[in-house]
């Protein structure tokens, strides 16, 4: 059994007087694609950005990420111990060109592989190569989500938190990026957590699953599993 890279336990958070997480509990292993469902509103969002330890959410409980305790580790620190956090909206910055948001992307690192990886990731998404010279702002919603990822990815995060990666994406288009997801989980081994409300494809290139609401863990397994489980299939799947 592969070791943990990311152990949460009791993980309550708040925006001001408002509760939002209740004692969220879960595990993600080193190398695999674990997928968070829920509601709108259920506390999937504000999961990942306690994990972070973002400022914007007031947080308790334990969060050890690669056998170190980051519970009270600022934002900062945490993404150069290696987890990387690709926000829900994209996560770009709008007015940098394409290839200037990827060499952003590689601020913590100290080695000289940085323009190897600009380009395995142009080869991985080569509209971006397309568009390198072009202000990020000015990308469509997909190429955005590309390159929101690749300049996730130029960290060389030993763990990829991504948030609603499908959010206003043609199916098409969401289809091609969780494929893309699949193949960058088997060729570089980068750990996934996943928050995602398109279950049937978030499910289909994951091995573990939770599902979310109202701030609680109410269900969790193999993906497997849980796509087959009736209470998921009738709330998720639209079985």
């Amino acid at each position: 059994m592969s070791e943990n890279i990311l152990e949460v336990r009791d993980l309550q958070a708040s925006y001001g007087q408002v509760d939002v997480l209740r004692g969220v509990a879960l595990e993600v292993k080193t190398g695999e694609v674990c997928v968070i469902l829920g509601a709108n509103g259920a506390g999937k969002t504000t999961t990942l950005r306690a994990i972070c330890n973002m400022p914007i959410v007031s947080s308790s409980g334990s969060v050890t990420f690669a056998g170190e305790d980051i519970s009270n580790g600022d934002t900062g620190g945490i993404v150069a111990q290696g987890m990387a956090h690709v926000p829900q909206g994209r996560g770009t910055f709008p007015e940098l060109s394409t290839l200037e948001n990827l060499q952003l992307g590689a601020y913590v690192r100290k080695d000289n592989e940085v323009e190897d990886d600009i380009d395995r990731w142009f080869q991985m998404f080569p509209v971006l190569k397309e568009r390198k010279d072009q202000a990020a702002g000015s990308l469509s919603g997909g190429e955005q989500q590309m390159l929101a990822v690749s300049r996730a990815l130029m960290s060389r995060p030993k763990l990829l938190l991504l948030d609603e990666p499908s959010l206003g994406l043609a199916p098409i288009i969401i289809e091609d990026l969780f494929g893309t997801f699949k193949q960058i989980n088997q060729d570089e081994g980068t750990t996934m957590l996943i928050v995602e409300q398109n279950a049937n494809l978030a499910l289909s290139i994951a091995q573990s699953a939770y599902v979310l609401e109202t701030g609680s863990i109410a269900l969790s397994g193999p993906a497997a599993q849980l796509r087959d489980d009736p209470a998921v299939q009738e709330a998720y799947l639209g079985a």
